[in-house]
């Protein structure tokens, strides 16, 4: 089994990337095997809306010069999958935007969607107020392309402004851990 989690902050080493890297360690003290995927920061193209996707159905994208593609193969080749974003303007990063729609469209082949029934969470960061809609948004994401939701204690967010204040989050902490075991259970029931 394996779960791949993907930082939408620009930041690599923020409070998105420290929760992220919570959960992916309890996954890991599970026997999981878990990857970090840096995407903030990263020069990737929109949406275009071109349909060559649902035209080619091999699961990529046409535009093959940022990467997308990779990251698709990433989401298509693990078991769970964890879309981390802090809150810009109470809303997604760009990042996690383009992510999250290039994805949902082109992944999908002449089998059908690669996606289907696979574990997948959400992790929001907020200085004060916004988490709600990124994590709706995500789950929207995950939802639509019938993936399967686990829960925590909380809704995996934290209110943390500087890099660094999540490690001062307790609430924030154990939601993550218990997060991170929930998925865990989840993965090995569908095994």
């Amino acid at each position: 089994m394996k779960v791949t989690g993907f930082n939408c902050s620009p930041r690599k080493n923020g409070n998105t990337s420290r929760m992220i890297k919570t959960v992916l360690s309890v996954l890991e003290e599970h026997g999981i095997e878990t990857e970090f995927v840096q995407v903030g920061g990263l020069d990737m193209h929109a949406c275009r809306a071109c349909g060559k996707c649902k035209v080619n159905l091999d699961g990529k994208c046409i535009m093959d010069d940022d990467k997308l593609n990779e990251f698709s193969a990433k989401m298509t080749s693990s078991d769970g999958i964890i879309i981390g974003s802090p809150t810009y303007f109470a809303d997604l990063t760009p990042e996690a935007k383009i992510l999250i729609d290039r994805v949902g469209y082109s992944c999908t082949t002449k089998d059908g969607n690669p996606l289907k029934r696979k574990v997948g969470a959400a992790v929001v960061v907020a200085r004060r107020a916004g988490t709600t809609r990124v994590f709706d948004s995500i789950n929207h994401f995950f939802q639509i392309k019938e993936m399967i939701i686990p829960g925590s204690t909380y809704w995996n967010m934290s209110l943390s402004k500087a890099p660094g204040d999540f490690d001062e989050d307790e609430e924030g902490i154990r939601t993550m851990k218990v997060l991170g075991e929930n998925m865990a259970w989840l993965l090995k029931k569908l095994e």
